[in-house]
């Protein structure tokens, strides 16, 4: 059985690789209208993507009629597919392209005057626009380092971490090889980029309100802080429909500066939630945030009615 898959992964690899060079051809803006096209019929055939992004509207925002949160869904369901065409592009592309594409950057200055005070830098970097385009920014303008894990399909790694490594940018694994890393280039005043909104493994994390419901965060950041006082920033890339792409980087709440490691997760989810505030169809509903619950950890007889997601 494993002989046979391994030759179908490595054609898919294939497939998807020499896909990714051909939308690298293409500008911002052919992206954007495709992903106008394919969006909408991700919406209405891909049961799990629309279940998963109704579930997590309806939950954040109830103040949403059920129209409203159909075109929010179908929006955010287009921008998650144009973050998809778009790897090819932030990967491939030449650099001068991508930079081209870059037309604004606000709030540098927050990084500027960290490292010039001899601090580290934490960036989270929450799923928002084209976080891989943030990535291609911030190791083309600083030393830059982000925690990594190996694709599902091992034959597209290669090209994976070329494309993130190109500009610079120094990939670690997720695990304590990689956190010690971590600790390494805060000390030498550099940056670092983390995820603030994946479900960290059990014990790697607390519960902690993101919007009005308890969200399992991970705690490696107030761990960070207490070892090296980084200052910390949020930084997304927003997508200008098509014409390119805005940089923001916004002060962190200051609750991520707290030893309190829930009222740090506290602080974190806040500054996600800011990220968000800037263009809500841009955030990656599809991700379930709240598939954990505390229920669960408590290992309560009955958790499993205290989901907010059925399976599809």
């Amino acid at each position: 059985m494993t002989k046979k898959k391994k030759p179908a992964h490595k054609l898919r690899a294939q497939a998807i690789i020499l896909l990714w060079r051909l939308l690298a051809k293409c500008s911002p803006h052919a992206l954007w209208r495709l992903a106008r096209v394919i969006g909408p019929q991700i919406h209405r055939f891909s049961q799990r993507e629309r279940y998963v992004t109704n579930v997590n509207l309806k939950d954040v925002y109830p103040e949403l009629d059920r129209p409203e949160r159909h075109a929010r869904s179908r929006e955010s369901l287009v921008h998650s597919t144009a973050t998809m065409l778009e790897l090819g592009f932030a990967w491939m592309a030449p650099p001068s392209r991508i930079e081209a594409s870059i037309l604004e950057v606000h709030g540098r200055e927050l990084l500027d005057e960290a490292r010039g005070q001899g601090c580290g830098v934490i960036v989270l970097a929450p799923h928002f626009g084209n976080w891989e385009i943030l990535n291609f920014w911030l190791s083309s303008h600083f030393p830059f380092t982000a925690m990594y894990e190996p694709p599902r399909i091992c034959a597209l790694e290669p090209t994976i971490r070329h494309g993130r490594e190109r500009m610079g940018a120094a990939l670690v694994p997720t695990n304590s090889r990689g956190v010690a890393s971590l600790l390494k280039a805060l000390k030498r005043s550099e940056a670092v980029g983390i995820l603030p909104d994946q479900v960290p493994s059990w014990g790697s994390g607390v519960f902690a309100d993101f919007y009005h419901r308890p969200a399992y965060t991970a705690t490696l950041l107030p761990k960070l802080v207490a070892r090296t006082q980084s200052r910390v920033v949020t930084g997304v890339a927003l997508r200008l429909s098509g014409r390119g792409f805005a940089i923001h980087f916004l002060p962190a709440d200051e609750r991520v500066y707290s030893a309190d490691e829930t009222v740090s997760a506290r602080g974190v989810n806040a500054c996600v939630e800011d990220a968000i505030a800037l263009a809500p169809v841009q955030y990656q509903w599809e991700y379930k945030r709240y598939r954990k619950t505390p229920e669960q950890e408590q290992n309560h007889p009955e958790h499993k009615k205290f989901r907010i997601y059925q399976k599809r």
